[in-house]
């Protein structure tokens, strides 16, 4: 179970940060300011002046989130109708919570944003990770992995 357990977190760990660096240089934003944006959610708004420390702390944080939010897709899809349902249809449903969880629970509180984003188009561009590049390749690699052979 360690072994799916790793390939999915650093898989979708790997293509969300990629995501999340991708879309914010390609709006001409500052890259290494999202990953100390997300240090500062756990260390304050200090770690938005640490340098390169601070971006390897937000990588940190990324990971160590992702790291509960693989080992919770694996309970689920071990102990629930989710592992026997497509990966498509349980990847999508565990993505769209994870989504209310970090866009309606975790970033409120510490930054305060609104949520839902009234911004539709930014909205989507929030959801979208979370489901196609976290909820759904995580459910297709344990379908796959878990699978009787």
């Amino acid at each position: 179970m360690r072994a799916v357990w790793t390939k999915v977190w650093l898989l979708c760990g790997t293509l969300d940060a990629l995501y999340a660096t991708g879309m914010t240089a390609l709006r001409g934003g500052d890259t290494a300011g999202v990953w100390l944006g997300v240090a500062s959610g756990p260390f304050g708004e200090k770690a938005t002046h640490w340098g390169a420390s601070g971006i390897l702390a937000g990588l940190l944080v990324h990971f160590a989130i992702m790291a509960v939010m693989a080992a919770l897709g694996l309970w689920l899809a071990r102990r629930t109708i989710l592992g026997s349902v497509a990966p498509w249809k349980a990847g999508t449903l565990y993505g769209i919570a994870l989504y209310a969880v970090m866009y309606g629970l975790v970033l409120p509180a510490r930054f305060g944003v609104p949520f839902p984003n009234p911004d539709r188009t930014k909205l989507a561009l929030g959801l979208l990770p979370h489901v196609l590049l976290v909820g759904v390749p995580m459910f297709a690699l344990f379908r796959r992995k878990l699978a009787p052979s």
